[in-house]
């Protein structure tokens, strides 16, 4: 017969996994702004190449926490892209 907890449920033996001395260690880099190492002084709407790489195939905004842009160059891109679409030089949707 299963022996079992305070509540009912099925007993589970933990094991304690042990760490190994050379564990691998993540490297985490501080992401930096796409526009600013670039000296890219205005994004601008009419540069097509460059805010599709900040659209996703679907037409969605890529967010800043992916693209790596800053708060500040992220607003300016949202209104640059939306300014793209307005005019029909990038779609809404994907088709």
């Amino acid at each position: 017969m299963v022996e079992r907890n305070e509540f009912g449920k099925p007993k589970r033996d933990f094991i304690k996994k042990k760490k190994d001395d050379k564990a691998k260690k993540k490297i985490i880099r501080k992401k930096t702004c796409k526009f600013s190492p670039e000296e890219i002084e205005t994004i601008d709407y009419k540069d097509i190449n460059r805010l599709r790489y900040f659209v996703t195939e679907r037409g969605k905004m890529i967010p800043s926490r992916m693209s790596g842009a800053s708060a500040k160059s992220q607003r300016h891109l949202a209104r640059q892209i939306k300014l793209a679409r307005f005019i029909a030089l990038l779609p809404y949707v994907a088709e």
